[in-house]
């Protein structure tokens, strides 16, 4: 990947806030787990907006070249992971996110700050 992690990062989120997704969370995990660098942890209100997240978010960034290595969920619509190498980047229907509290399991990881004002 071309793009620094913690930019591609940042821009995920940046674009799913711009998708009206909520409770968008980026955390660092590079030190806790060799899975990847960083999650982005976002959350839908309906199966519909999760799907259409993944399918714009999965659009825009092939048209810049980045293709998820691998994808799983997408067919349920409630929880959508989207591993792009060092982000993995999980959609949740916002009661799938509730019940898993994922941002607690990973607790140690350290929390960017990202803009969502727009």
């Amino acid at each position: 990947m071309s793009q620094n992690t913690k930019e591609l990062a940042l821009k995920i989120a940046g674009f799913l806030n711009d998708k009206k997704a909520f409770d968008i969370v980026v955390l660092d995990i590079q030190n806790l787990s060799p899975l990847a660098d960083y999650f982005v942890i976002a959350s839908g209100r309906s199966e519909l907006q999760v799907r259409t997240m993944y399918e714009e978010l999965r659009k825009h960034l092939e048209k810049e070249g980045i293709f998820a290595r691998h994808r799983d969920g997408h067919q349920g619509n409630r929880w959508i992971v989207l591993d792009y190498g060092d982000v993995i980047v999980h959609l949740f229907h916002h009661e799938e996110r509730g019940f898993y509290k994922l941002e607690r399991l990973w607790a140690d990881g350290r929390e960017l700050v990202i803009d969502n004002t727009n």
